[in-house]
């Protein structure tokens, strides 16, 4: 815990709205199928929802471009530690997440949760790798090498894909490479299939996330909250979405794949974001609306884990038949609001109660970093 530091008002909004949506998307209420814009694209193309991660990333970048100024005064070798110990805080996070809650029914009572079994890569662990490669690039390169890395980063991935399988779920050569250095239990099987969304080799272009991200905090702390600044970050983040929407002819936007056009596209999208909220909270000076999501965003990762551990213990409680997850949904809120509505209603509730624990916090001056 700490006392909460001076803070870019437009990041916590951009960061917050993220761990808002992430949330809502993330626990769909059983029983219906939620509205398709709260569904992430089944494999090729792009919905609301796939923006959801990569801004999250982009905005990891945003806030090292004011958290880095402090490391011009320390040794390389506390720089190196501080990277290092806070990337694999957050990835054990991650990891612990998904093993949790340890055990799971039998009939006999309970059993624990094997290791062999548990899920390596995930989102917290793609945060926590993408900070450090991240953060050791920007420090000790120059930014034109760094800007070189991610070229090669971006172009790279393209030419492993294309030559090392095909851009289908079963024949990419990311898949195959997770289950050659994990194996298939050590791997997401939501698809169907053992393959990671967040695996080894797909998070080499996601690093550029959050180098956009830096750069684009980086060209505002320069530049201040001005008319040019939001129009070039928006000119910038147009001309990624155009060329984004040229590579796609080629190399298709794809979140679970991670391919290097959605790279693009996203982060296309996330300047024009950024570009809007400065020009509404810092320009016109319309800031009422904003302090609900900055609950979110000045305790982004605390309240992303409280979530889903809420969302796994629902899942872990049984009730008769069912889990207390289904439970809830099957009666209470399809009964009500039967179909999609209800599903939303109970993404909108957990992410509420998700939000009275940020305000609580912030009301305390409780603000949890790693």
């Amino acid at each position: 815990m700490s006392s909460q530091p001076t803070r870019f008002l437009a990041l916590d909004v951009l960061r917050g709205m993220t761990v808002c949506f992430m949330i809502i998307v993330n626990t769909p209420g059983t029983g219906a199928e939620p509205f398709s814009p709260l569904l992430h694209a089944s494999w090729h193309g792009f919905t609301p929802t796939d923006l959801v991660f990569p801004s999250f990333l982009f905005a990891v970048g945003n806030a090292m471009a004011f958290s880095m100024r402090k490391f011009n005064t320390m040794a390389n070798s506390l720089i190196v530690w501080l990277i290092v110990k806070r990337g694999l805080i957050i990835f054990l996070l991650g990891y612990l997440m998904y093993w949790f809650p340890f055990v799971h029914h039998t009939e006999d009572g309970y059993a624990l949760n094997p290791w062999s079994e548990t899920r390596v890569f995930g989102v917290l662990q793609r945060i926590g790798i993408c900070y450090i490669l991240a953060s050791l690039m920007i420090h000790f390169l120059s930014r034109k090498l760094v800007s070189v890395l991610s070229i090669i980063f971006l172009l790279g991935y393209w030419l492993a894909l294309y030559l090392g399988g095909d851009y289908t779920l079963p024949g990419n050569v990311s898949r195959a490479i997770d289950i050659a250095m994990l194996g298939e239990l050590h791997l997401y099987h939501g698809e169907g299939i053992a393959f990671d969304p967040e695996g080894f080799l797909s998070t080499f272009p996601s690093i550029v996330n959050v180098i956009f991200g830096y750069y684009a905090g980086v060209f505002i702390r320069d530049n201040g909250n001005q008319f040019e600044t939001i129009s070039k970050l928006a000119l910038a983040g147009a001309a990624l979405m155009v060329t984004a929407y040229f590579w796609d002819l080629v190399f298709p936007i794809n979140k679970k794949l991670w391919t290097s056009s959605f790279v693009l596209y996203t982060c296309g999208i996330d300047l024009i974001i950024l570009a809007g909220l400065i020009y509404v909270l810092e320009i016109r000076q319309q800031r009422k609306w904003a302090g609900f999501f900055e609950v979110f965003g000045k305790n982004p990762l605390i309240i992303y884990l409280l979530s889903e551990l809420l969302a796994i213990m629902m899942w872990f409680i049984p009730v008769d038949k069912k889990t207390l997850y289904m439970a809830i949904n099957d009666e209470f809120f399809q009964r009500i609001l039967p179909g999609p509505w209800g599903s939303l209603a109970f993404a909108l509730s957990v992410m509420m109660a998700c939000w009275l624990t940020g305000w609580w916090m912030h009301k305390k001056k409780i603000y949890i970093r790693v």
